[in-house]
């Protein structure tokens, strides 16, 4: 292997003026939110001196999420995708403004923030979904790990940039100049898509929703190589939860304080980022699904690792490999399921994956507080990443459909 086939696969940027189009307008997108990510915490505690009050607005965004994908993977089967991308974005925006214009008030409104934070969350998983919906018909089936490494990438890059600067110009400026800005970059979104083409889906306008929310079910239960991908991908968003245990193990493992526990949090962030960039191989593979197995089965044990070493130095770069793997088997995840699903029910089920990634890290997150709490923080991370590695060997052995399955279905190629 070469190294320029090591790295991520740029032409795409060059030769497609589409995708070109959605990665600016997701970076900056995705700039934008990163300020809003900081922007919200300090302003709920501001107002309240409460971390569970920044918790609920956090479930308010979270549960609007949860509910928009699902709703959205409706419309985005029913509906021109273009036009449902550029409608979503722009509500996100207004959304923005009214955030704007609450901080601006003398007493700011706190069960504003938490409508308005479920307002964003509806609303910006329409678009989402909406735009993961219109990728094969933007770049091609073949070219969905290409398309997906390069968003991943400029993904890692926004969200370590902008919380940073997020928190400078709250400092400099305030909260209110912070929404601003926060609708300022999704307007310049909603223009950079303009060009996008339009894009009818194949589907029954006149279905009933929760007919062809059933169709997407029995479909994603009935596919072999989708139903193993998005199970292992479920393990991989649950492991994900141990980051909620890194100041506990900070202190009664390793004996550091808030900088050690920074680091931890950077490794993983780091690892992904990586993964990302040096994914070029991961289009040439023969059997994915084997590889996402391997992937998955490799992150498990670093965590099992982690929980067991009792060292801050054994435990960072394991965090770093842990985060590159689960950066390729998110990868593989997507490049698959996208590439085993009809463009009728593209909406749907991505839809369904992505929901179940919101709920598998809320209900991972639950489950390692508990499990923490009734062991301690290295056992139950250890626990967490023996459990997963067996149930990850399991799928792995037992799916054989997709263990020798392409990254797309031959008679789905040029569907898209």
């Amino acid at each position: 292997m070469t190294l320029s086939n090591l790295f991520v696969d740029i032409s795409l940027l060059k030769t497609n003026p589409d995708f070109r189009r959605v990665l600016i307008a997701r970076t900056i997108s995705l700039m934008a939110l990163g300020l809003l990510s900081v922007a919200v915490p300090l302003q709920v505690y501001a107002l309240t001196g409460s971390s569970l009050q920044v918790g609920v607005a956090a479930a308010c965004d979270g549960v609007g999420m949860f509910l928009g994908l699902l709703l959205g993977g409706v419309l985005a089967d029913r509906m021109d995708r273009r036009r449902l991308i550029l409608f979503a974005r722009s509500v996100c925006g207004l959304g923005f403004l009214g955030l704007a214009a609450n901080a601006a008030l003398p007493s700011p409104s706190l069960p504003a923030i938490y409508a308005l934070s479920f307002w964003d969350g509806f609303f910006g998983a329409i678009g989402v979904n909406a735009l993961l919906a219109a990728m094969p018909h933007l770049v091609g089936r073949a070219n969905l790990v290409q398309a997906r490494a390069l968003g991943m990438l400029s993904m890692r890059v926004a969200t370590i940039l902008s919380p940073a600067l997020g928190g400078l110009l709250i400092a400099g400026l305030g909260v209110g100049w912070v929404y601003l800005l926060t609708a300022l970059g999704t307007g310049l979104t909603v223009l950079t898509l303009l060009g996008l083409p339009r894009m009818m889906p194949p589907g029954e306008a006149g279905e009933n929703p929760l007919r062809a929310m059933a169709q997407a079910f029995a479909f994603l239960f009935g596919h072999k190589v989708i139903l193993s991908v998005v199970a292992l991908g479920c393990l991989s968003t649950v492991t994900t939860s141990i980051r909620i245990l890194f100041p506990a193990l900070v202190e009664e493992v390793f004996g550091g304080g808030a900088f050690e526990t920074g680091l931890m949090y950077s490794a993983v962030p780091i690892g992904a980022t990586l993964g990302a960039a040096l994914s070029g191989w991961a289009a040439r593979l023969e059997r994915p699904g084997l590889a996402m197995g391997g992937a998955c089965m490799g992150a498990f044990a670093c965590v099992a690792v982690i929980g067991a070493a009792g060292s801050l130095y054994v435990a960072l770069p394991l965090l770093v490999l842990f985060g590159y793997a689960t950066s390729i088997a998110s990868l593989l995840e997507y490049s698959m399921v996208q590439g085993h699903t009809p463009d009728r029910l593209l909406g749907r089920v991505n839809s369904l994956w992505t929901a179940q990634d919101v709920f598998g890290d809320s209900a991972g997150t639950v489950g390692m507080g508990l499990l923490a709490t009734l062991l301690s923080p290295a056992v139950g991370i250890l626990a967490l990443g023996l459990g997963a590695l067996a149930l990850a060997a399991a799928v792995t052995a037992t799916a054989t459909t997709m263990r020798g399955a392409p990254m797309s279905d031959p008679a789905l190629e040029g569907t898209g």
